[in-house]
């Protein structure tokens, strides 16, 4: 059981004015026993100067209890700062660290120790501390990324631009086009960037219904047939009807055609991509395999992070921006869903979302469909 910092401190002064008035009572009855026994010595040879004697009692018994009071005042204010100094060490040490961190040493980091208030402040500290660290890593690295992926088509452009203007080239409608290819691989990488600072964002939520999953995936099969048939590629859907899912559809459509758009720039001509759902418990499983080289072992645990591309050789023309695989994972964990990569035979993804319970609308309709078919 944790013990709570305001009764850790109330034991503190607790004992702390017990104490006192243990030392400050003893030393009363003390000095008050000794001189009270030094009067009686004094009294019994004395007996005709009992007035001198009893003032000099009352003065005795006076100073030691002004004494004890000075005494008392003493040792509070040496244990007070004791006990001040005990309790607000941590903070001291804890303000030493966040001005270090607002001076940019994000590696710093306090001491805990305890179970208390304090020890989970400290705690707090250093978890965002290392919040900040990595955040900061992720900043560097997507600025470095972002100027790679601008480099490129910026580079291209200016180089063309220069040829034309120069007379160096004749501005055919082949060269304008290339031109027009680079201006949109900008524009697609800035809707992208966007994209990842909405899903980012705190404000951002999904428009939940009970979503059939053979109509998203049907909807899905009509959207992309036509880019796979272009390139001679078969894609088989297999969706299975009385699935339902408490989900996005928009963003459930957004999941399934970015993993298909990945799965057809890497899947040669004459391969296939199969789309399949299925039912496991109160989960559904949704996967998008093809055949085409795979991913390696050892880029499967970074191939959902932002910019990454297992192959470094490739361009934005040949292996995209390297965040449609990011932005997928985000919409993912916006289901509270999980999302993983592996290798059979090609590229396998596997998307696992939470099933939901059918409309009663949709129940009805199952139902009068079998009494039909029983009928018939």
């Amino acid at each position: 059981m944790k013990k709570k910092l305001h009764v850790r401190l109330a034991v503190m002064i607790v004992a702390m004015a017990t104490g006192i008035l243990i030392i400050s009572t003893a030393t009363i009855l003390i000095s008050t026993h000794y001189h009270i026994t030094m009067y009686m010595n004094q009294a019994d040879g004395a007996m005709h100067d009992m007035p001198r004697l009893n003032t000099h009692l009352e003065q005795a018994i006076m100073q030691s209890v002004l004494w004890t009071f000075l005494g008392s005042i003493v040792l509070a204010a040496c244990m007070g700062y004791f006990v001040a100094k005990r309790v607000s060490a941590p903070l001291v040490e804890m303000k030493a660290v966040a001005e270090k961190m607002t001076g940019g040493q994000l590696d710093s980091r306090t001491a805990v120790g305890g179970d208390d208030e304090l020890a989970e402040l400290g705690q707090s500290i250093n978890e965002l501390a290392e919040q900040l660290q990595r955040l900061e890593k992720i900043r560097v690295t997507m600025t470095e990324d972002i100027a790679h992926e601008l480099r490129t088509p910026l580079a291209t452009l200016k180089s063309h631009m220069r040829a034309l203007e120069d007379g160096i080239w004749e501005p055919t409608p082949e060269r304008i086009h290339s031109c027009y290819e680079e201006i949109v691989r900008l524009a697609d990488l800035i809707n992208e960037l966007e994209e990842l600072n909405e899903l980012d964002s705190p404000v951002f939520g999904l428009t939940r219904t009970k979503v059939p999953l053979d109509t998203v995936m049907e909807k899905v099969k009509a959207f992309m047939s036509a880019a796979f048939l272009e390139k001679r590629i078969r894609f088989t859907v297999d969706a299975p009807r009385n699935v339902y899912l408490d989900a996005d559809p928009d963003r459930l459509t957004q999941i399934l055609v970015n993993l298909l758009g990945n799965a057809l720039t890497y899947t040669p001509p004459d391969g296939e991509v199969a789309l399949k759902g299925r039912r496991a418990g109160d989960k559904v499983l949704i996967t998008v395999k093809d055949t085409g080289p795979g991913i390696r072992e050892n880029d499967l645990p970074y191939i959902f992070e932002r910019f990454y591309r297992g192959d470094k050789s490739r361009n934005r023309r040949s292996g995209g921006s390297g965040l449609g695989l990011a932005i997928v994972s985000k919409l993912v964990q916006a289901h509270g869903g999980r999302i993983s990569a592996a290798n059979e035979g090609g590229a396998v993804f596997l998307i696992t979302l939470s099933a939901a319970q059918p409309p009663p609308a949709a129940i009805k309709t199952q139902i009068l469909r079998v009494s039909d078919s029983g009928h018939e």
